[in-house]
């Protein structure tokens, strides 16, 4: 089959949760387009799922969906590497850009194997985030406190005392957070967040705040399953450090987070500098611009032209690719690895 791939970009699927703002409107150099009202709360800017399938924007594939992609081309599209996804009939990874405008719920995602068993063919949920705007003293909640056990957070819960089992951590633009299946956490106010994550959309929540959704009630909790899910050895962790792992000729990479579903580089790079590398048909590739102004060339001469803060998806298939700069630039870069 002939795979006329070249760098994609996509139209986001906006998402109106009550927690949203309209801060999407003035992200990078063009922001979003918004509805003229209304919060918007996520931007999902690479996305194959029943809630939300992002179409091409760009070339000869311009208006199919991710899904109809991925019914066509299947590994040529995802990578061998994903094999085990394309047996599911899932695209692998779900690209984020979240407003939290307000606070979001306290909540806790399955792992695979707890999503197999009770959600049907919906998958765990591994995720990381990156901040990209942050109010001063911002905030996100990830694990519990010291002294936590399953007996005393189910008695905050049935109280209302849930904040002292909460591990705040303090946050900065440029932060990154790794976000394992099992992590109680929450996104606090006042940030904006990029995240990667497993093709999934499974939320259990615990706590939302005594808040009430646009039908005036309460918005379902999940506690049951929450409970089973939390990972309770989860206590008062440290933000990740990023490790370098590669710098030459004004290119520098940094691993941020690496799991069993995707790793995700930050690459950092000097104007006028240039990054090459080959998508051999193991995994795609997402590349993200945050800052500065990049060029993706491919072989076949197509490519294209990245503004922050915007994403592109590279075809497991593709070839060689060069990521070129005209000015200073930060970008992020996840594939997914062979499983051991």
């Amino acid at each position: 089959m002939t795979t006329p791939f070249y760098p994609l970009l996509f139209k986001a699927v906006l998402k109106d949760y009550l927690w949203g703002g309209r801060n999407l409107a003035t992200l990078g150099k063009s922001g979003r387009d918004l509805p003229e009202e209304g919060v918007i709360a996520e931007s999902w800017e690479i996305a194959a799922h029943a809630d939300g399938t992002t179409v091409v924007s760009n070339g000869d594939l311009a208006g199919k969906a991710l899904t109809e992609l991925l019914e066509t081309y299947g590994l040529d599209l995802i990578g061998t590497n994903n094999k085990w996804a394309l047996e599911r009939n899932k695209f692998p990874l779900l690209i984020k850009i979240l407003d939290a405008n307000k606070s979001l719920s306290v909540q806790v995602h399955p792992d695979d194997t707890y999503a197999l068993e009770h959600e049907g063919n919906e998958l765990g949920k591994t995720e990381m985030w990156v901040v990209l705007q942050a109010k001063e003293g911002a905030s996100v909640i990830l694990g519990v406190s010291e002294g936590t056990t399953p007996e005393l957070f189910q008695k905050g819960i049935e109280t209302g005392t849930l904040e002292p089992y909460l591990h705040h951590i303090p946050v900065k633009a440029g932060d990154h957070i790794c976000v394992p299946a099992g992590s109680l956490h929450a996104i606090m106010d006042g940030l904006m967040i990029a995240e990667i994550q497993q093709n999934s959309n499974t939320t259990y929540r615990v706590y939302d705040w005594n808040r009430v959704g646009v039908d005036g009630k309460p918005r379902d909790l999940h506690i049951e399953k929450a409970m089973q899910t939390t990972n309770f050895a989860q206590v008062a962790p440290t933000l990740c450090p990023a490790e370098l792992i590669a710098s030459e000729a004004g290119v520098s990479r940094f691993e941020l987070c690496r799991n069993n579903y995707f790793v995700t580089e930050r690459v950092e790079m000097t104007a006028g500098s240039s990054f090459e590398s080959e998508c051999d048909g193991s995994s795609l590739e997402v590349w993200g611009l945050l800052e500065g102004s990049v060029s993706i060339e491919t072989m076949g001469g197509e490519g294209v032209q990245l503004e922050p803060v915007q994403f592109t998806l590279l075809p497991a298939a593709l070839g060689t690719y060069k990521v070129k700069t005209t000015e200073a630039s930060v970008l992020l870069r996840s594939y997914v690895v062979a499983s051991s």
